[in-house]
């Protein structure tokens, strides 16, 4: 194929290095704690594998479409229930991407850019970040990369049956990202288009086609449990109406983007319906939160968001760390997106609104190569501006920059909160930017002319930039912005002295030019990825790499001081950290986590083996007034737990007269309440009219309550009671109690 000899195992040194990073640490790895109970119930049967239930007892299912947890479900199925087989495959996930970006950049522009490509996508730190997180988007990363593949060639060909396939890989990321997954079409379409070499007609017909396929594909489980009987399935979460269509468009879409004024009040969200957290349906917490973390992000004390951006700035270099009103924790209310001024917050550095991309707290996990592909972008259709309509360079950065563009906007619009990983779909055409830029913008500058500046243009912006980045957080690798900055004055030096030499001291310089540049530029964002090797930093549950992880820990040990002071503390750490994870569970006076391995506290233990010794017939052990109570027992011993109310707390699943059915038929004997007034965790917590509040209220009027004496405990344990703390009262004031529901009791 005419390649150099060093690109195969150019290629084979990446390719090990990215499974090097994605698998490093990966035995420390902690469960995703709302996913991974949906996980564990998968693996206990295939009904609940389809549908994804979050509950053994297939009740109700995740707030999600279930596709991107079946390879996770089917490895812990072959290598057991771990935290590290959750993980291994988005492992796997993000190698694949690499070499199917290898190979997309590689028939467009060629090798070199394709290596250069893979070397960029490697050192992004979301993209690192991103295949260590057992989350939704490394499955959906990888099918819209395979879909482009499938694309590119069809647009070369003019062939329908290389075109459906990328139909059909839509169709997979929407089974594991929903809508998202459409965001790439106008970009695939644009490409097939304009430059597939068959008349116009052919290519509407085909991709009218291909629209056809992917909408099927796409819609195949949500028709699949639309008209399966609702007494045959779990209930789907996230809606009032018990409908797939609510959960997909109103609740996970039309919702996150409540900021331009759009109401998803008529597609049965309960969201929506309900009010609250509009605009954040369906966020979910990282990996070692407290079970008690509300929708967007982590319930906790106003006071504690002032204290983790005070804990922040020590780490960050933030002047002042991030303002009070802005990435602080609400008692109840779950973590404010937005507003902080800390650039290594989580919602920090201008993380709402239409500049959140160029925030601090994204662009430094995602943004470093910003101006170098936009640069490489403009170079490429400007410059190709008068090739034949079916030229291959030109589609490339037409698809290419079309995909930027469509994400860029699309997270600009709608509500990101603090999920880093969300950015690993813009990782993607950065990198393939700048693979190709780099080549075509090297090619210009040996040709000469006007066209020769624009490489050292390039690096010196975005050496700049990242220089820039790099200064907002200056107790972090204090030297990176002024090696950068060195750097990128090294490289400019030496490109334009090559222009005025002569050969072959000029190829000497501008091949140094070359090698400067692309140190320049990859330097930055390759310290941060590397950081995955340093526990203090690590990664964090939401996929950011770096400073963002040294402050999750930070937040962890504050926790930890809440605990001991006995008053709720901010959010527990997502680091390694055990004994930051227990005391964050406990400064949640028991609502906690309850370890990230799943472990059940000795008073759990004794209360889960009293209730099912006493089932019976009984179709499930016990109920729980939240997801965060039903966690720990699904998690270490795939109970048949129901969860009211589903993950926000206010999904009216059961209905009370439902949940009196289930006591009066004999299918539920025993109900475990936190105390208080606190309904769920979502931002309807504490809404006495919610089903949840009505099912409480009649439990503790029409129920007998169970001494803790009788299953051997010195009190119910709270739901997320933590090994090696004392069992501490709710936020309500009361210990959680156990009740015994139903005839005879």
């Amino acid at each position: 194929m005419g390649e150099p000899a060093y690109a195969r195992p150019a290629l084979l040194v990446l390719t090990v290095l990215a499974a090097v990073l994605y698998t490093w640490g990966i035995d420390h790895s902690q469960y995703h704690t709302f996913y991974a109970n949906a996980v564990r119930s998968m693996t206990e049967s295939w009904k609940a594998f389809f549908y994804g239930s979050f509950d053994p007892g297939n009740s109700i299912t995740l707030d999600k479409l279930p596709g991107f947890l079946w390879p996770q479900a089917l490895s812990a199925r072959l290598l057991g229930f771990h935290p590290w087989a959750l993980v291994l495959p988005q492992v796997f996930e993000g190698v694949a991407s690499l070499l199917v970006l290898h190979r997309l950049v590689r028939r467009w522009a060629g090798v070199h850019a394709a290596l250069i490509a893979d070397t960029a996508f490697l050192v992004t730190p979301v993209a690192v970040g991103l295949f260590r997180t057992a989350v939704e988007d490394p499955a959906f990363t990888l099918c819209v990369l395979l879909a482009a593949e499938a694309t590119q060639r069809a647009a070369a060909s003019g062939r329908l049956r290389l075109l459906l396939p990328a139909g059909v890989w839509i169709g997979l990321g929407f089974q594991a990202k929903m809508l998202e997954a459409w965001a790439v079409l106008p970009a695939l379409a644009l490409v097939y288009g304009v430059s597939a070499p068959i008349a116009l007609r052919k290519r509407l017909v085909h991709l009218g086609l291909a629209a056809v396929v992917t909408a099927a594909v796409s819609v195949s489980w949500m028709l699949a449990v639309t008209l399966a009987p609702a007494h045959d399935r779990p209930y789907v979460d996230g809606t009032t109406n018990n409908s797939a269509f609510s959960m997909v468009v109103g609740y996970n879409f039309l919702n996150r983007f409540s900021s331009l004024g759009v109401s998803a009040a008529s597609t049965g969200s309960v969201s929506a319906v309900q009010g609250g957290g509009g605009g954040r349906g369906g966020a979910h917490p990282a990996p070692g939160a407290p079970q008690g973390a509300g929708r967007s992000g982590f319930s906790g004390a106003r006071g504690g968001g002032r204290a983790g951006a005070a804990r922040r700035a020590q780490h960050t270099g933030a002047p002042g760390g991030g303002s009070a009103g802005g990435a602080g924790f609400r008692a109840g209310g779950g973590f404010r997106a937005g507003g902080a001024r800390g650039p290594g917050g989580w919602g920090g550095g201008g993380q709402d609104g239409w500049s959140k991309m160029f925030g601090t707290s994204l662009a430094s996990q995602t943004g470093w190569l910003y101006p170098f592909a936009a640069l490489a972008l403009v170079c490429g259709l400007v410059w190709r501006r008068g090739a034949a309509r079916t030229d291959r360079i030109r589609s490339g950065f037409l698809m290419w920059g079309i995909w930027l563009a469509t994400y860029f906007l699309v997270f600009s619009a709608g509500s990101v909160g603090g999920h880093t990983y969300y950015m690993g779909v813009i990782a993607v055409p950065l990198a393939a930017l700048t693979g190709a830029g780099t080549v075509l913008m090297w090619r210009a500058h040996r040709s000469g002319g006007r066209r020769a500046a624009a490489l050292p243009c390039a690096v010196a912006a975005t050496a700049v930039w990242s220089a820039y980045l790099a200064a907002q957080f200056p107790s972090f690798l204090p030297w990176l912005a002024p090696v950068v900055g060195v750097l990128g004055l090294a490289a400019v030096v030496l490109l334009v002295a090559a222009r005025s030499g002569r050969a072959p001291l000029a190829g000497r310089l501008a091949l140094a030019g070359l090698a400067a540049s692309l140190a320049a530029v990859l330097l930055a964002p390759g310290a941060w990825a590397a950081q995955v090797f340093d526990p203090a930093y690590g990664s964090s549950g939401m996929g950011a790499v770096g400073p963002s992880g040294r402050a999750d820990h930070a937040r962890g040990a504050a926790g930890t001081a809440g605990g001991r002071l006995g008053r709720p503390g901010p959010m527990a750490g997502t680091t390694r950290d055990r004994t930051a994870r227990a005391g964050g569970a406990a400064g949640f006076g028991g609502f906690g986590g309850f370890g990230a391995d799943g472990t059940l506290t000795a008073d759990q233990r004794r209360l889960l083996a009293y209730t099912t010794a006493h089932r019976g017939s009984a179709a499930y052990v016990f109920a729980t007034t939240s997801w965060s109570g039903a966690s720990p027992y699904i998690l270490a011993a795939g109970a048949h737990v129901l969860p009211l109310g589903g993950f926000s707390g206010r999904v009216p699943f059961p209905t009370e007269t439902r949940f009196r059915q289930l006591v009066a038929s004999g299918a539920l004997h025993y109900v475990l309440l936190g105390g208080g007034r606190d309904r769920g965790f979502g931002p309807g917590a504490g809404n006495t009219t919610t089903a949840t509040a009505r099912i409480t209220d009649w439990v503790r009027t029409s129920c007998t309550p169970v001494p803790a004496s009788a299953y051997g405990g010195t009190a119910a344990p709270a739901a997320g009671a933590v090994p090696g703390t004392p069992d501490a009262p709710d936020r309500g004031g009361e210990t959680a109690a156990l009740y015994r529901c139903g005839a005879g009791h």
